[in-house]
This record gives structure tokens, sequence and C-alpha cells, in this order.
């Protein structure tokens, strides 16, 4: 019989599609999150187990006897995370991309701290590091871009969308931290997980806009620096807000070798057409 998971930040978006994944399985799992309320949300039964992750004697409690544990929560809190857990557990975190981002933030920053904490440690398991992950419930990075094309007569892209970008489903991310679980890990291990093959972002907004049911989009070719400073997309009235940090992480590319996750987890990511076709066909379930 598997041993029972705890999953901390069981009522976010990636690990609630985790614990749904768990309970479909018929796994024994334990929510650990900071809200009781929000993980009732979620509609699932089991009783979560409280604890705020910084506050270290109730995350321990939280995780008694744990020998499975995954964090969905950010990786800057594998510090606290492993201070707390029982001796011999082993671990799934969940990193980012954005390590690898030529400018670096706070995000960034924190996921390289957990990241050499973790590995330092010694202790067995992987961080996982997910290019942006598209599909969950409550995900809104193909939902606002899909809104925002629907109102604007042309899509400006710094230098005309040719950075190249390998989004990740949920459902892929789910399946890696499932075969995670299903590995005995001899040491601390860092790896990325994405999308099939990198696309520049021009066809990724298109391959949204066609996922949308909407024509191809008119792809405007605008310098980075002038979307920055003008903010046009933050002041039009009804239109997602896009940050000036997101607009330069469009001139970066972001295309990653899954040839360890296919090799050490036996996983074959989906088509991104497919995996939007999936994300809208369950946005129309849930508007009608």
């Amino acid at each position: 019989m598997s041993p029972p998971v705890h999953v901390i930040g069981a009522s976010g978006r990636s690990g609630a599609a985790l614990c749904r994944a768990l309970k479909l399985a018929g796994r024994d799992f334990g929510p650990v999150v900071r809200d009781a309320a929000r993980w009732s949300a979620t509609g699932m039964q089991q009783v979560p187990r409280v604890a705020d992750i910084a506050d270290a004697r109730a995350l321990t409690i939280a995780l008694a006897n744990a020998t499975r544990i995954v964090c969905t929560a950010h990786a800057r809190h594998a510090v606290a995370v492993l201070a707390a857990a029982p001796p011999g557990a082993q671990f799934v975190f969940l990193g980012s991309t954005r390590k690898f981002t030529r400018w670096p933030d706070a995000h960034a920053n924190g996921v390289l701290t957990g990241e050499a904490a973790f590995l330092a440690a010694g202790t067995p398991g992987v961080m996982l590091h997910p290019t942006m992950i598209y599909g969950a419930q409550g995900e809104d990075n193909v939902r606002r871009l899909a809104a925002l094309m629907r109102r604007l007569p042309v899509v400006p892209l710094p230098a005309g969308g040719t950075a190249l970008v390998q989004p990740i489903h949920q459902s892929d991310l789910t399946r890696a931290i499932l075969a995670c679980l299903a590995t005995d890990w001899a040491a601390p291990e860092s790896m990325v997980v994405a999308g099939p093959v990198a696309v520049t972002y021009a066809d990724f907004v298109r391959a949204v806009a066609a996922a949308d049911g909407q024509s191809p989009p008119r792809i405007l070719p605008v310098p980075a620096s002038l979307l920055m400073a003008a903010s046009v997309l933050t002041l039009l009235p009804g239109l997602p807000r896009i940050r000036a940090v997101e607009i330069r992480r469009l001139l970066e590319h972001k295309a990653f070798d899954i040839a360890p996750m296919r090799a050490r987890l036996a996983l074959e990511p989906i088509p991104l057409a497919e995996g939007l076709r999936m994300t809208f066909a369950k946005q129309e379930a849930v508007l009608f």
C-alpha cells in the first residue's frame, strides 16, 4: 500500500489539482493549508491540517509522521518545510523556470534560495521547475490573453513575439508530481518540466485565439520599451492588466530540454493545441 501524501498548499491551483488526482486514484493524502475555508471551497471532504508555513510549530505538527511531502507553495518556503519535516521524509517541491531569467526578481531569487537549501540538505526528493502552467481550474494566463484579443484590433508584441515559450498543461504537471511520488530518490535533484516543444510567442497567441474560436489575430511588432513606458494596455477600461515586467519577459527565450523529464518520469506531455482545446472546453462547461 502506498504511503499517504502530505500536500502543502493543497487549496492552491496545483495543490488542488494534485489532491483531485490522488483522490481519483484512491490514494490517501493529507491537505496542509493555511485557510480551512479556502480548502472547503474545493469541494473535497478530507479534513485539512491547518498550518501557516511561517509558523514552525504548527507546520511541524501538520507534518508529523509524514513520509511523502509535496510542497506546491513557493519554493522559497523549502527551508521551513525541510526544518519541520520528520527525518526520512521524501520531498517534491515546485520551483519555477523563472530561476533562469535574465532579470531576477523576488520570485526568481526565492526559487534559487529554496533550491539551494533543498540541494544542500541532502534529503531525497526532487524540485520540479515548471514553465508557464495553463489549464488549471482558476488559472487565467490563457484566458487573460484570449480576453485581450477579443477587445483589441491588433495584438502588440515586443519584437513581434519571436521569443520562445514552452508552456505546460496542469494535467501534465500533476502527472509529473505523481511520477515523482512513485520514484525512490536517492538524493535531492532538480528537474525542468515543460510542454513537448517550444513555440514562438506569436504562434502561442495564434493557438490561443484558435482554441477560443477567434479569427487569427493581427500581430503588431512594437518595441518593448514603448509598451512598458506607455502602459497602454493597463489604462484602457475593461482590459486585463499587463505589468511592465511581464512585457519585458516576452523578450526572453523560455525553451528547455525535457529529456530528463521524459526519461526519469516516463512522461510525454500533451501538445499545445490539445491542451488549449481542453482548457477552453472546460471553460465552456463552467459557463454553460
